[in-house]
């Protein structure tokens, strides 16, 4: 019997882990064969806000603008502020990933990414999860990532799927308040459809989507078991150039998340080659 020591340490030089697992979720990890090393933290903060023009960014239709004809050369106006928030994510799962690494695991699993707003005006991404490693001589190149809990990671497991890492699809579209809208919201306006609206949430969701796809398959995906889809909408006041002030902007992000995997012994799919999305079907998704 070996006894802890006040440095986490064990008398016989073993470490005492921890693990962001529940009592089921262990158990089924471990009858994986699959270890627990310690949980796993990785954390940025960024200041994220400056789409890269000035006070109208929907006013200003790149060639993927959403409910824009393609009839502008200007780069698409949020194309930044969405380049950052994947690189901020990423920065905090990669972080996760070297304290993984260090510990001697072959990935984590049960990943959850929260999101925070500390001052001042900033956004923080948190991820965290359970290092473990496999009772196996076959290692991964790299440590996977998965959002899935114990269970749902044992049961892909044992049907012959493996994990290949945490794949995100994020974009960004704005639009800008003009006569095509307004005449269609405005009070006098008779009930129906505003297809400038509806462009802009489903392109949004749409290049999301194939993100996503092209995330899971830069890791050797063959597939998306999708965890979260969310999708944030926001109005501002829009000065523009002219000072008017009147007009607004509106702004659709749309993000998703999900574990990529593949079939075991089957070699790395080739890049660029596009995976088909996996959708959760229980009552709660």
């Amino acid at each position: 019997m070996t006894h802890p020591r006040a440095d986490g340490a064990t008398a016989d030089g073993d470490r005492t882990w921890d693990a962001l697992l529940s009592a089921p979720e262990l158990a089924a990890v471990t009858s994986a064969g699959f270890d627990p090393l310690g949980s796993v933290w990785g954390v940025t903060v960024n200041s994220i806000g400056n789409s890269g023009l000035w006070g109208c960014p929907g006013a200003w239709p790149g060639p993927s603008a959403a409910g824009y004809p393609k009839t502008s050369s200007w780069t698409p106006s949020y194309a930044r502020l969405m380049q950052e928030l994947y690189a901020a994510r990423k920065q905090a799962l990669r972080r996760a990933v070297e304290q993984c690494r260090a510990l001697g695991g072959d990935g984590i699993v049960g990943v959850s990414l929260e999101v925070g707003e500390p001052p001042p005006g900033g956004v923080s991404y948190t991820v965290r999860g359970t290092a473990v490693r496999a009772r196996s001589r076959i290692r991964p190149h790299q440590p996977f990532t998965s959002h899935l809990g114990g269970q749902d990671f044992a049961r892909l497991i044992h049907s012959g799927w493996v994990p290949t890492g945490l794949a995100f699809g994020i974009a960004v579209h704005g639009r800008h308040d003009d006569w095509r809208t307004t005449r269609r919201t405005r009070w006098t306006a008779p009930n129906g459809e505003v297809e400038g609206y509806t462009l802009l949430v489903s392109r949004a969701r749409q290049e999301a989507r194939t993100r996503l796809a092209r995330d899971a398959a830069a890791s050797g995906g063959e597939g998306v078991v999708v965890d979260r889809i969310d999708l944030t909408v926001d109005e501002g006041e829009c000065v523009g150039l002219f000072g008017n002030g009147y007009a607004h902007d509106f702004s659709v992000e749309a993000a998703f998340v999900g574990t990529a995997v593949a079939r075991f012994g089957r070699s790395v799919r080739p890049a660029g080659s596009a995976p088909l999305t996996f959708m959760r079907l229980d009552r709660e998704h």
